[in-house]
């Protein structure tokens, strides 16, 4: 028999349109001779759906199209997930449509609750195995966090099942892909049953997923590698309950990876919240400029915005460079200087600061009058403001609020600078798009004369590494100095991460891509007096 596996891209809430892309994936694959078709998790509503489906409403909405979708589908056999409503209870589902009807349905086991996982708030754990008959193979179906630990796949080969189909709505990071395939292998090795594993598609807010299905034989070999960051339909041929080996297709580098997951991120955002097109801040610095790239890459030229708000500290090479990139990506660009309305913010508070000394004040009424300035451009033309403040600068609080920090989807905020630096050599690589001045020059605000970045931070390869332990990986003070990095330095990072969580709490969500991004990956109070770096100096003298 012939499998299919629809590696979709839905909406949200969008119900009726989800619906349609199953109904032509399921024509596609009845056309193709599949006998079955297996969508990935939540497919009639989308993941995450959150708290929506704690509404009775919402649930029986997705319930009766789900009804309307059975009736309407072809001769095959559909798996479609759904919330399922029962009483009080809802479950995260997966119902079997044969025949115009709803001949079985399945609920999660596992829900997981770490991460950017909450399922144990809105869902309830289901209990019972779940298999059914296709063609003479007994089917056994668990979803996406079911397999991360023992028990429902084992249940369900108790039951009978020959071939597990596991529904998935799994996030990417940029390590994701091999944890997937190694907690499969630990399934399959457990029930030594083929398994079938298709995965999500596409941007949900702060959430990327990357596709990449893929399926193993019961001897818990890789058969089949599906592209990732493609929709489509994908087969997979039995013969009886053997999978016959098919197509491993290559998996993307470490760059182009991670680039096409901020480009799916900023397409899916910009498109699923019906935004016309973006608008952006651009400095002739190097955030600003990968920013762009993605935008343009995401969206084309034609609905990119670049604008470029120079004061009386923005270098001429600065000017020079956001003009050339403009002209190369070929997208609108515009140029609004911000000295006059600086120094009429300066004369109207000059009684009130009575000739107090310029600090990081003046600095930050540049970055607020350049927010204003973008989001008066938003407001009257509905473009998306796209912020390009990157992950290193936002674990340290090194941006301004209703300044750079303004707008609505923050394109880097989980890409370590260190990485900006990467992907725009990537990018560059494929065609040149980044003026190679804005890579080698060192990395300046521009807010007041001759500034750096290292005047005010340590050198980005340091704190990149002091946050991808502290934030990434929970290590201590103590254990992050034991990997040969200044006490002095990792002190000072510690505590500027705690003191920034009010800024990062007001900022806009982004697209993630590292184990533990800021967001609902890591909830810490504003309020706290925890201070782990202040015992650091008593732990090390030990």
């Amino acid at each position: 028999m012939k499998l299919a596996l629809a590696q979709l891209n839905p909406t949200v809430g969008d119900l009726k349109g989800n619906a349609a892309k199953i109904l032509a994936a399921a024509g596609e694959a009845q056309a193709a001779g599949a006998s079955l078709l297996l969508t990935p998790e939540m497919s009639i509503c989308g993941y995450a759906p959150e708290d929506l489906v704690l509404r009775a409403d919402f649930c029986a909405a997705c319930e009766a199209e789900l009804s309307k979708l059975a009736l309407a589908a072809p001769d095959i056999t559909l798996i479609v997930g759904f919330p399922h409503r029962v009483g009080r209870d809802c479950y995260n589902a997966a119902a079997v449509l044969q025949g115009g009807r709803i001949v079985a349905t399945y609920h999660k086991q596992k829900l997981p609750n770490h991460a950017v996982f909450d399922e144990m708030r809105t869902f309830t754990a289901g209990e019972e195995a779940c298999v059914f008959d296709c063609e003479g193979v007994r089917f056994g179906l668990v979803i996406c966090g079911d397999i991360w630990d023992s028990g429902p796949a084992e249940l369900a080969a108790a039951a009978g099942a020959q071939v597990l189909l596991v529904p998935n709505a799994s996030p990417f990071h940029a390590s994701k892909r091999a944890e997937r395939r190694y907690v499969v292998k630990q399934r399959v090795d457990a029930t030594a049953v083929p398994l079938v594993y298709c995965n999500l598609l596409g941007g949900q807010d702060e959430l990327v997923f990357d596709g990449a299905s893929f399926v193993m034989d019961a001897k818990a070999r890789l058969t089949h590698q599906f592209p990732a960051w493609e929709e489509g339909v994908f087969y997979v041929e039995f013969d009886g309950n053997a999978v016959l080996p098919g197509e491993l297709k290559a998996e993307p580098a470490f760059e182009a990876d991670v680039y096409q997951a901020l480009v799916t991120g900023v397409r899916d955002y910009t498109d699923k919240n019906g935004f016309p097109g973006v608008v952006l801040g651009l400095s002739g610095g190097i955030d600003s400029a990968l920013t762009m790239a993605v935008a343009v890459d995401a969206l084309g030229a034609k609905r990119v915005h670049a604008v470029m708000m120079p004061s009386e500290f923005t270098a001429s090479i600065s000017l020079e460079d956001a003009l050339e990139m403009a002209e190369l990506l070929g997208v609108q660009y515009s140029e609004i200087a911000i000295k006059h309305i600086y120094d009429a913010y300066i004369d109207q508070l000059a009684e009130a600061f009575d000739q107090l000394p310029f600090d990081t004040t003046e600095e930050n009424i540049q970055a607020r009058i350049r927010g204003t300035l973008l989001m008066a451009l938003s407001n009257k033309f509905g473009h998306l403001v796209l912020t390009t403040g990157n992950k290193s600068e936002m674990a340290v609080g090194y941006a301004t609020l209703y300044g750079d920090m303004a707008g609505g989807l923050a394109v880097l905020k989980d890409v370590p600078k260190t990485l900006v630096y990467r992907l725009s050599d990537y990018r560059n690589g494929v065609s040149r798009v980044i003026p190679q001045r804005i890579i080698d020059r060192p990395p300046s605000a521009e807010l007041r004369p001759d500034q750096t970045d290292q005047d005010s931070l340590p050198p980005y390869e340091i704190l990149d590494a002091i946050v991808e332990a502290y934030v990434e990986r929970d290590l201590s003070a103590a254990e992050i100095v034991a990997r040969g990095l200044d006490a002095a330095t990792v002190k000072r990072v510690i505590r500027l991460i705690n003191l920034a969580e009010y800024k990062r709490r007001q900022s806009a969500p982004g697209i993630r891509i590292t184990p533990r991004a800021f967001g609902k990956d890591r909830r810490y109070p504003i309020t706290s007096r925890y201070r782990p770096e202040e015992n650091l100096q008593e732990t090390t003298a030990k």
